[in-house]
């Protein structure tokens, strides 16, 4: 299946499914369970159908004999598990469209789940039965019949990208609440690309992690860059998740995926279910920001946190000791402390935090300090506005390599403002997203500065490919493709144009600790802005760019100035009607 063809797949997958939420007796952020819910059971299908000829061969030339064994023992090891015929696709989909399909499906969830210990309490079952409204009984039957769309062929590369498709959709549908379990995909791919880990014997950790997918992206990271699967396959993840309903959508994403790992129900503040002081390769997460309900008392004795130290409010307080107890001012450092501790003598990490944390004061500052002089901090990357469904203001990512400090380079930071570097998302002018290229380039400051020249001409040697296989033609579509790779080609020549690293204004800094406008002289502030600076003189725009920003701003102009008509009108017409006699 090529790209376009996927994603084709997963458009008209989304639209079939999404035209049916209207007709459900479910609240709109509850939807997305259930129809994850009909992708699994169709992958499951799908891949036990994959098998099934390999299963029946094994069964039938080993009954009867010394050797034998049951048919569902020769399943698991075929396949990884065994699919009873109850919840065979086919089955499901061909049964009557009536309110008794719900019951159909909650068998086969009932039955995978006993049949296979390692799914136990993973899959969605009594939430179909409000797929089967009386007024349209054969809701649920459509909705199957949606996923039978997936043709027997699909691999499960491409259910798990059906599967992050329809994660990433449901959290902007839900909007904010949808931050909540879900990372934008691009965002995760770039912090993997920086990350760059290691195929190997390796421990994976995110102690918010939400659906799974940074644990999921870094997988497909190591896949892509490693021809040896069984290795890349060596490593494990292990996540920590306070939201039942999400644990089991990451237990979901994990098998979908065939990712090895744990995902565990706890609030990581009190709970620590993988001993993970020093215990980890990488740690990646997107944790809650600006949390400040988290007793002090709970946390203060924990390494995990006070290693760097626990946040704590600048004055005591007078309350009795029967009242409430002391709380943390703000969580930011407590997930900072903890990435950073969680790291093993060469782990790395990278986390998405709050803007604010970059020159947060008081106790943050001394937090702050400690872990800039100790030299754990190897980067820091502001986002554009408007990647994540949850804030609106950019973010910014935080990088650390604890090998770090003990190498030459302890007493500096890389910093990257990443804020003008973005690709909108077709028909949605309120998100944006980094594009393929964008991830790469990006990247590539990280490798030129830890002296990857190499890299570097491999990415433009990948691009000039892409150049010469455009068709030499004079159509539209052909001149804006050349054009396209021509100004990637452009973007990193003009910037590093030995193929070394070198800071450039407006992008990229390596800032020292020490000497005039270093971090000791910025009072060990990490706001990139204060160290990268900014290009006047270019806003970033390509004339075609330019004037598209222009008219969508006329366009909502234009909005906000009818609204704004409208509702004098209305303020005009209540005024009238309240003092009328």
């Amino acid at each position: 299946m090529t790209d376009l063809e996927l994603k084709e797949l997963k458009d008209n997958l989304w639209h079939a499914a999404d035209m049916l939420r209207a007709g459900a007796h479910l609240a709109a952020n509850k939807y997305g369970q259930p129809i994850l819910g009909l992708i699994f059971l169709r992958y499951a299908d799908i891949l036990y159908k994959h098998h099934k000829g390999e299963i029946d061969t094994e069964y039938n030339k080993l009954k009867g004999g010394r050797m034998e064994k049951s048919y569902k023992e020769i399943a698991i090891e075929k396949c990884g598990f065994f699919l009873p015929e109850c919840a065979y696709y086919d089955f499901i989909n061909n049964s009557p469209d009536d309110a008794n399909k719900a019951t159909l499906v909650k068998k086969a969830m009932e039955a995978i789940e006993d049949e296979n210990p390692k799914m136990a309490n993973v899959l969605p079952k009594e939430v179909y039965a409000q797929l089967v409204p009386e007024e349209e009984p054969e809701l649920l039957s459509k909705i199957i019949r949606v996923f039978k769309d997936i043709p027997e062929d699909c691999t499960v590369d491409i259910f798990g990208e059906i599967y992050e498709y329809f994660l990433g959709n449901f959290a902007l549908s839900e909007g904010k609440d949808g931050g909540t379990f879900y990372t934008p995909a691009t965002v995760v791919q770039y912090m993997v690309e920086v990350l760059n880990p290691q195929p190997g014997d390796k421990k994976f950790l995110d102690p918010a992690c939400g659906s799974g997918g940074m644990f999921v992206q870094a997988a497909r990271y190591m896949h892509r860059h490693n021809a040896n699967d069984d290795e890349r396959m060596n490593f494990r993840c292990y996540g920590v998740e306070k939201e039942p309903d999400t644990v089991k959508l990451a237990k979901m994403n994990l098998l979908l995926n065939n990712v090895r790992g744990e995902i565990t129900e706890a609030n990581s503040f009190y709970s620590d279910p993988y001993n993970a002081f020093g215990q980890f390769d990488y740690v990646m997460a997107n944790p809650p920001f600006n949390v400040d309900e988290v007793v002090v008392d709970k946390v203060i004795s924990d390494a995990r946190f006070n290693t760097y130290g626990v946040p704590r409010n600048a004055t005591k307080t007078t309350k009795k000791a029967s009242d409430k107890k002391e709380t943390v001012p703000n969580a930011n450092y407590l997930w900072i402390g903890y990435f950073a501790t969680a790291l093993n003598d060469n782990g790395k990490a990278a986390l998405v935090m709050a803007n604010s944390a970059s020159d947060a004061g008081k106790s943050e500052y001394e937090i702050r300090k400690k872990m800039i002089e100790e030299g754990i901090i190897s980067q820091m990357v502001t986002l554009p506005s408007n990647m994540f469904t949850s804030v609106t203001l950019p973010a910014t990512l935080w990088f650390f390599d604890k090998a770090k400090t003990t190498r030459d380079k302890k007493d500096e930071i890389l910093f990257v403002d990443a804020r003008n570097v973005y690709t909108k998302i077709p028909h949605d002018r309120a998100h944006r997203k980094f594009s393929d290229e964008q991830i790469k380039n990006l990247g590539i400051i990280t490798r030129l500065y830890n002296g990857n020249t190499d890299a570097f001409f491999a990415l433009i040697d990948e691009y000039q490919k892409e150049l010469l296989i455009a068709p030499e033609t004079s159509s539209d579509d052909n001149v804006k493709t050349k054009a396209y790779w021509q100004e990637q080609i452009d973007w990193l020549l003009e910037r590093f144009p030995d193929g070394r690293y070198q800071d450039v204004v407006g992008l990229c800094k390596v800032a020292k600790l020490d000497g005039e406008d270093g971090i000791v002289d910025q009072d060990y502030s990490l706001n990139v802005g204060r160290y990268v600076g900014v290009m006047v003189e270019d806003d970033g725009m390509t004339e075609d760019e330019f004037k598209e920003t222009m008219v969508n701003l006329g366009e909502d102009f234009e909005m906000l100035n009818a609204e704004a008509k409208s509702l004098v009108g209305q303020i005009s017409d209540n005024l009238k009607k309240l003092f009328e006699v």
